[in-house]
């Protein structure tokens, strides 16, 4: 017996849910590449990218995924044998830091914890001591979406300045962009990244890169450069220099509406329903987490983002069996934990086209999955989370 028909319900944190409107705006004839609808469009695109990343630098679209993006940032300022610093805080920048050094570049990384945010102290100690300058480039995450962890990169800019350090600061912003605050001049950061499919709500396979002049200066002289990433072959005249070729059209029409309806609801308004409905999450994992068996991966409260919640199952209990039982009976797709929470974990995605329903739906899934499976749990997580919004929530 199941209770799951029609469409099924992504709670991974990307892709995210496509709304309607977006996936209507591909519904249309290819455009000619050549006219003028096309390069008005791209240059709306690149104005409005920069005011999401919230930088007066350049903007340039991929057809890539986030791994792609990662890549195009490497390549444009980094020259082989160049030392960068990766900030540990779960998965993601790790992987940025494998993709630098798979590219020539030598890694170093500043350990940390996947249960725990990045220590901007740490980061300026170990900047004081390299004298001499040999740290090209610095790396970290806005949010982790393995671990779920949020760092400050206000902070870790600051620090970056009081070591008087002239290391680039580049930032993945994939599962924060459109979703939370993120203000790139104004945080000290060179280099910013993103992707289509989490917090803009577009279908995977477009990359977002942001760099400020400090970052064109250097990509002068970088010899990782190569054609399908190069900023200055898509800085060229001609407009299909900017995608590399034939430009994808239809994720564009797609990403042009989704823009749209961010800006419509205000960006101030779209952070405040990711802090509403992040909270709300929060508010059921901690009454669960009573039970001895859930509780959060990541253990400061201040620290846990507002985009990916990662809990973890402890005591012999299979965090799968629960992903399982919410996918083939209810119709609701937790995401899994990874890298080195494979197994031990499940995480529950609010970021993108969430609201209340979805979000308390969802909730509502996995309290069913946890008394069908008989996993012990604090009695009255979806009532915190429903007391929450109705306090917070005014009429």
């Amino acid at each position: 017996m199941v209770v799951r028909a029609g469409r099924e319900f992504l709670a991974i944190p990307g892709p995210t849910n496509v709304p309607d409107a977006v996936l209507q705006a591909m519904h249309r004839p290819a455009l000619d590449i050549y006219s003028t609808q096309m390069v008005d469009l791209t240059d709306s695109l690149l104005e409005d990218l920069a005011k999401l990343f919230a930088t007066r630098g350049r903007t340039y679209i991929h057809i890539a995924n986030g791994h792609g993006a990662w890549e195009s940032t490497l390549s444009n300022v980094l020259s082989r044998g160049d030392k960068i610093l990766v900030l540990e805080s779960g998965r993601f920048a790790i992987g940025w830091g494998s993709a630098a050094a798979a590219m020539g570049a030598e890694v170093e990384v500043l350990k940390g914890d996947w249960r725990r945010a990045i220590r901007p102290a740490e980061v300026e100690a170990r900047l004081r001591l390299d004298k001499d300058h040999t740290i090209k480039a610095i790396l970290a995450v806005q949010v982790d979406t393995a671990s779920g962890v949020f760092n400050d990169i206000e902070a870790i800019g600051k620090a970056i300045k009081a070591a008087n350090h002239p290391a680039l600061f580049m930032v993945d912003a994939v599962a924060s962009l459109g979703c939370m605050p993120f203000e790139m001049d104004q945080w000290g950061i060179d280099v910013a990244m993103s992707g289509s499919q989490k917090g803009l709500m577009t279908p995977p396979g477009l990359g977002f890169v942001a760099a400020n002049d400090r970052a064109l200066e250097v990509h002068k002289t970088a010899n990782l450069r190569t054609p399908y990433w190069d900023w200055s072959e898509r800085d060229g005249p001609e407009h299909y220099r900017k995608y590399a070729g034939t430009a994808p059209v239809h994720l564009l029409f797609a990403l042009r509406q989704a823009i749209d309806m961010l800006f419509d609801e205000q960006l101030e308004n779209v952070f405040l329903r990711h802090r509403l409905l992040g909270e709300a999450v929060r508010r059921a994992v901690a009454v669960w987490a009573e039970g001895q068996v859930l509780g959060f991966n990541v253990a400061e409260p201040e620290e846990r983002s507002n985009t990916v919640t990662t809990v973890m199952m402890s005591n012999g209990c299979d965090p799968m069996a629960l992903h399982n039982y919410c996918k083939e009976k209810c119709g609701v797709v937790l995401g899994v934990g990874i890298g080195e929470l494979s197994g031990q974990a499940f995480r529950i995605a609010h970021m993108g086209h969430v609201n209340a329903p979805m979000i308390l739906g969802t909730l509502g899934v996995i309290e069913v999955g946890l008394n069908a499976l008989d996993i012990p749990h604090g009695k009255g997580g979806i009532g915190a989370a429903t007391e929450w919004l109705g306090e917070s929530v005014s009429a």
